[in-house]
């Protein structure tokens, strides 16, 4: 059974604020923290299950305008900095190292993103030991034409609330949800398979992070970074978008992985889809063992008594 803890934040731009904090504990003084990527929030139980088979109190927050924590007033996804996101990740480690040795925070997609200018950001302070980024969300996957202008949004357009014609594609949310043959269950109102409008603002404020992190961050503790071993760019479902990642390009989360700081360990898995815990049983069962020897290796054993 889930624990829910609603986390109150200052008002933004739109208003009222809150972000949710789920959680699932064992009584471990290890515990691991999952923050979400775009169009997305948490209902990925059976990675939940499995850190807690090993013995690791699991957390996950929906953050701000996404999931359980979006409020009738508010627009999806819409933030001006990535640095928005902060407070909550604040508040939520806050909560777990009152009762944890050891954390871990598991990040996907634009989750990634933001989890690494984070941990930079908290360098030094011990909050974090490791970082688990599935599929971050580095740099944009669109023909160079595109990336330039949406460089253009550092301008005045990067305050500009309008949403961007950009078009929907459903090609992700059909690969993943059982109402077209894939084998995941959500909700499609927190998920929808076209995704959530793409603002200027938003877009603007995702590639100053990107930027941010070309030019270098300085994070602290080790990272693994996991993307999908092929990238396929269509607009349409294809039987390929399950054993392909369809959002981004795994050749630019390579690239700019070193970026992070001095211990990055990258691993490409081989049929993985965008989020690789969603990924067909035998891809997803090697992306938990590769996680379970990474954090063996790197995060659980470093002299940490307290650990199990």
């Amino acid at each position: 059974m889930y624990e829910i803890t609603v986390l109150r934040m200052p008002a933004d731009f739109e208003g009222e604020v809150v972000a949710t904090l789920i959680s699932r504990r064992t009584g471990s003084r290890r515990a691991v923290l999952y923050i979400h990527g775009f169009t997305d929030y948490f209902f990925q139980d059976h990675l939940a299950e499995h850190y807690l088979a090993q013995g690791i109190d699991f957390y996950a927050l929906d953050l701000r305008k996404y999931g359980r924590s979006l409020l009738p007033h508010q627009t999806r996804g819409l933030i001006k900095s990535i640095t928005d996101y902060f407070p909550e990740i604040d508040e939520a480690v806050r909560i777990i190292r009152q009762d944890h040795d050891e954390l871990t925070v598991n990040a996907h997609s634009t989750g990634g993103l933001t989890a690494a200018l984070w941990a930079d950001r908290v360098r030094g302070r011990g909050l974090v030991d490791g970082l688990v980024l599935n599929s971050p969300f580095f740099d944009l996957n669109v023909p160079t034409p595109l990336r330039l202008a949406a460089d253009v949004l550092r301008g005045p357009l990067s305050y500009s609330a309008r949403a961007l014609p950009l078009g929907v594609s459903m090609a992700y949310g059909y690969s993943l949800h059982r109402d077209h043959g894939g084998e995941w269950d959500y909700d499609l109102e927190m998920k929808p398979h076209g995704g959530f409008a793409v603002h200027a603002m938003w877009l603007a404020a995702i590639r100053r992070a990107q930027r941010r992190l070309h030019g270098g961050l300085a994070v602290d503790v080790p990272v693994l970074v996991l993307s999908s071993s092929t990238g396929l760019r269509v607009r349409d479902f294809v039987p390929e978008a399950r054993s392909a990642d369809i959002v981004l390009d795994p050749r630019q989360i390579a690239r700019w992985a070193p970026c992070l700081g001095p211990h990055v360990t990258c691993v490409r898995v081989q049929d993985g889809v965008h989020d690789l815990v969603l990924s067909a049983e035998p891809v997803r069962k090697q992306v938990f063992a590769e996680i379970d020897r990474w954090m063996a290796a790197y995060v659980s054993y470093q002299g940490n008594e307290n650990s199990p």
